[in-house]
């Protein structure tokens, strides 16, 4: 096996670049996954932007499609050479956050400043997926075997995306025939488009501005479209409603205005479910907060992990209950990948996601 290669690098604010590492060492709870398809999210492009902090020189990345290289002496029931991928986040649940029942929020230290996302490691604090190699820790807790016949790019979307937009449904709390809204349809958004739709909402409203990703909501579920730059979206969610809000609103960009919008067409006793990655302080504003009388829920959700939630997501796949092949619209070898970044941090050419392949 090499003792080198190649990585993409934070160096600091607005450059990740290519660079050559060596090889991560295999602990005895580790596993060494030779990536085969990885991605960029959002949360590298706050990175990128020095946004959210992370120390230079860390390999960048947290989504992870590969064959495992090499083993650890205590992981068990895997094979070398076989297909697998590990969760975004990867917990090694022996922590109180853990068996509390939020593994996301593995560890108790805080985590640059943010009193969260403990569980979140890879391209974090350590090296990330964007790699050639990808040392894995806790493996026996987070490796998942990719069933035979499922593609790299079926499954790129389950370390991250996908549990990310489900789990915003999901803690949205939506019941047969609610009625609810998404607003922003980037991957996440698509994704809790979708698993409103799998939660069984009656009517899902799908808000963005780009057709293109409206005509992906359409697909993965939307039943109505909304384009905000065309329409008063406040408005016409709660005429369609008439007048009652949606039961459940999702917010799936980490802006203001989204989560403002959000807020303003939500029922009493309704749930805000909060996906997006915020860079700024929020205000909420007093009428739509209704004073702090209105029973309203605001939750927030961190991409679950674990080897259970990733087998859960590829069985939903594997099952034909959801395909997200049309959220890959891009492709490049890892030797391209800051023309990637250049891409997909400027939303370009109509991206929704990039596979990229060492």
């Amino acid at each position: 096996m090499m003792t080198s290669m190649a990585a993409a690098v934070f160096v600091g604010p607005g450059k990740i670049e290519l660079r050559e590492k060596t090889v991560p060492e295999v602990g005895p709870n580790d596993a060494l996954l030779r990536i085969t398809t990885t991605t960029i999210c959002g949360t590298d492009v706050h990175i990128l932007k020095g946004e959210y902090p992370v120390p230079p020189g860390l390999t960048v990345g947290h989504e992870p499609v590969g064959v495992i290289a090499q083993l650890g002496s205590s992981v068990t029931g895997y094979e070398e050479g076989q297909r697998a991928i590990a969760g975004a986040i990867c917990p090694g649940f022996h922590s109180y956050a853990c068996q509390d029942g939020w593994p996301a929020q593995d560890g108790e230290g805080v985590a640059h400043g943010y009193k969260a996302a403990g569980g979140w490691r890879f391209g974090n604090t350590i090296d990330g997926a964007q790699a050639e190699y990808l040392l894995v820790p806790d493996a026996q807790a987070n490796l998942s075997p990719v069933p035979d016949g499922l593609t790299d790019e079926q499954v790129l979307m389950c370390p991250d995306i996908m549990s990310t937009g489900f789990a915003g449904a999901e803690h949205a709390d939506i019941r047969l025939g609610d009625v609810v809204a998404v607003f922003a349809q980037g991957p996440i958004g698509l994704c809790a488009t979708a698993g409103a739709r799998l939660r069984g909402a009656a009517v899902v409203i799908a808000v963005d501005g780009i057709e293109g990703r409206l005509a992906v909501a359409r697909q993965l579920g939307a039943d109505i479209t909304l384009d905000y730059r065309q329409v008063d979206v406040v408005s016409e969610i709660m005429r369609l409603t008439g007048g009652r809000g949606v039961d459940a609103a999702i917010e799936a960009l980490g802006t203001q205005g989204t989560f403002e919008a959000a807020l303003r067409v939500l029922r009493p006793g309704g749930t805000l479910s909060s996906l997006g990655v915020y860079a700024e302080d929020l205000r909420i504003p007093l009428g739509a907060f209704a004073a702090g009388l209105g029973d309203h829920r605001i939750v927030t959700s961190l991409c679950p992990g674990g080897k259970a939630r990733m087998r859960r997501l590829m069985a939903m796949i594997e099952s034909g209950r959801v395909d997200l092949g049309a959220l890959v619209t891009h492709r490049f070898p890892l030797a391209r990948i800051e023309d990637a970044y250049e891409l997909f941090s400027h939303q370009r050419d109509g991206v929704l996601k990039v596979a990229i392949s060492p």
